[in-house]
């Protein structure tokens, strides 16, 4: 009994097998996609680095520490064969009050962008000097005496810096006598005088620096008040303001830290605390940040890729209309083109701005080019409102950041709700085998 098996169609007309060379596709442009994201990552590297170069061509971020009093220690030998060694007391102060203005200014270097400042700072307060019975085994310098103002870049410092202190002034000199509490700044010699135990001291500092303004609450209580005119400040380090104003015109921010806030006391002698890790202060955030938002806009290229080949799909099992596997191809290429348009209008005219620009060049390019396989003016309308329902969604998804895991699983399910609806009115294996015996 002889067997004849008669099939006209083309492989490439099978339902089944169009279904499994479009995953196939869509995961083939997983390739595309992570090349994209590559180029994206390696902008923000390029960026990144413009940016550390401007920060340390004018000053880099700047940590601010102090004042601090310090007074030297000479060792007491016990006896003749003990030899003598120095340390330092460290001594901070009792009541400090900073008051600052932050001025920033935007750099360029070709497409590329930072934000550097100068501000004004002044720094009032009072020291009183502590019993000195605890120390009985060191012989105190007095005459050596000096302050010291931690900066972390002295580049920044703009003129002369003087202190004003028990109704003297003395001029600043570059550099620390010790490290123990910090590695560089400026040192004050002022004549310290035994018998007073209190002493008050202002200090008027110019500093400009990039990126951010920071300081260590040395006083044993410190108040601290900034004002800017940047509008989009990001309160970072250990202390949060106890009250701060953000609107259009800047913000001001204000602290109120006490001694039983950090781990370190009042003094000390030598290096035997870390104050540096208990900083607080304002970062000059720069909001516009394309990067990242082209990144996570690119992680949903193969949901693009996927949702157009379902709509096709389906367009295609309720019409005449047969769409080969290469348009199918470059469909997807126009889409994953997409990411990488939208990465480069973005560094010039904005995120907001390129996408909408981007997206709507390639709504445009799919919309003309679905008009060539199908006829019907209704189903190139549906492709044209899918592609424009996805890119509002995603669009949405990257404004909301702290509902955006919320939303888009939301109207994920809503989506596959809707498929799984349409997709339960078509008889796939009806079509199956017309498609099979054409």
């Amino acid at each position: 009994m002889k067997i004849e098996i008669s099939n006209n169609g083309k492989w490439h007309q099978s339902l089944t097998i169009k279904m499994g060379v479009l995953v196939f596709l869509g995961l083939l442009f997983l390739i595309p996609l992570q090349m994209i994201k590559l180029v994206i990552l390696e902008r923000q590297k390029n960026s990144n680095a413009v940016r550390s170069e401007i920060s340390d061509q004018w000053a880099i971020r700047q940590y601010v520490t102090g004042p601090v009093l310090n007074i030297p220690l000479k060792t007491i030998p016990k006896n003749k064969d003990e030899k003598v060694s120095f340390q330092t007391w460290h001594i901070l102060p009792d009541q400090l009050e900073i008051k600052g203005e932050i001025h920033p200014e935007i750099r360029h270097r070709g497409i590329y962008k930072a934000v550097v400042y100068d501000s004004h700072l002044d720094f009032t307060g009072e020291f009183l000097i502590p019993d000195s019975y605890s120390i009985q085994d060191f012989e105190i310098q007095w005459k050596e005496a000096y302050y010291t103002l931690g900066i972390t870049d002295n580049r920044g410092i703009r003129g002369n810096v003087k202190i004003e202190t028990d109704s003297s002034e003395y001029e600043a000199v570059p550099g620390v006598k010790d490290t123990d509490l910090f590695k560089s700044g400026i040192t004050f010699t002022p004549v310290i005088t035994e018998s007073i135990s209190s002493h008050n001291f202002r200090i008027s500092l110019n500093l400009s620096g990039s990126e951010g303004l920071f300081f260590i609450p040395v006083g044993k209580t410190t108040k601290t008040k900034i004002s800017s005119t940047w509008n989009s400040p990001s309160f970072t380090g250990r202390f949060l303001p106890s009250k701060r104003t953000i609107n259009s015109s800047g913000f001001i921010a204000e602290w109120l830290i006490t001694n039983l806030n950090r781990n370190f006391p009042q003094s000390w002698i030598g290096s035997a605390y870390n104050i540096n890790e208990n900083f607080f202060g304002a970062e000059l955030f720069l909001t516009v940040d394309h990067y990242q938002k082209a990144i996570r806009c690119a992680k949903y290229g193969l949901l693009f890729i996927a949702l157009t080949f379902m709509v096709l799909i389906f367009l295609e099992l309720t019409s005449e209309a047969k769409i080969h596997i290469f348009n199918y191809f470059l469909v997807a290429l126009a889409l994953a083109l997409f990411f990488s348009l939208l990465t480069a209008l973005s560094e010039h005219i904005g995120f907001s701005a390129a996408y909408l620009l981007s997206s709507v060049a390639t709504i445009m390019m799919l919309t003309i080019f679905a008009k060539s396989f199908f006829a019907e003016r209704k189903a190139v309308f549906i492709v044209s409102g899918l592609l424009v329902s996805l890119y509002a969604f995603i669009y949405i998804i990257l404004s909301l950041n702290d509902f955006a895991f919320l939303a888009g699983n939301i109207g994920l399910f809503i989506l596959l709700a809707i498929v799984m609806r349409f997709s339960g009115k078509i008889n796939l294996f009806k079509k199956e085998s017309m498609t099979d015996n054409q």
